[in-house]
């Protein structure tokens, strides 16, 4: 099984992946570090990715995926996966991906971004980001609000994680 925490900056996506990660016994692996250079750049200048930005980050996260499935691990992955073109690239007609959408407002995901520091996120791209978002439905996704505790989206989605 692979597990993909996915939303817009400043959801939460790095801490859930990380305890989702503990609490299956199994590899965590943050998306972001699969971006280019450029891509890190243009968005600390406060410049939204593209589409064309994108697609080299997503296959390269979708060859680690494979990776770990050719090993047989299972693993937790973060990415924000905007667009359903884009967790379609990720998922790749894969039964075995399971999304797990952060959902918040963007009061609390401003918020959010405003306490963080050292990220290369410029927070003025937040907006572009839910511009940009197709949210997920339950179809395609365990769907859960950060106004839970990290630890009560772990329960939550471990809890969904038994009915798919």
């Amino acid at each position: 099984m692979i597990l993909i925490a996915m939303g817009v900056s400043g959801a939460g996506k790095t801490r859930i992946g990380e305890l989702l990660a503990e609490r299956l016994q199994c590899a965590f692996t943050d998306g972001d570090a699969f971006h280019s250079e450029a891509n890190k750049e243009k968005m600390h200048q406060g410049i939204p990715l593209t589409d064309d930005d994108r697609w080299p980050w997503l296959k390269t996260i979708r060859a680690a995926i494979e990776e770990k499935q050719r090993a047989g691990e299972t693993a937790v992955f973060t990415c924000s996966s905007l667009k359903r073109s884009y967790r379609d690239v990720l998922r790749d007609g894969d039964k075995d991906v399971c999304f797990v959408y952060l959902e918040g407002s963007f009061d609390v995901l401003k918020e959010r971004i405003g306490t963080r520091t050292g990220h290369f996120f410029d927070p003025t791209l937040l907006q572009s980001q839910l511009d940009t978002l197709e949210p997920p439905g339950e179809d395609e996704a365990i769907v859960v609000s950060i106004e839970h505790t990290p630890e009560e989206i772990v329960d939550i989605v471990m809890e969904q994680l038994k009915t798919r």
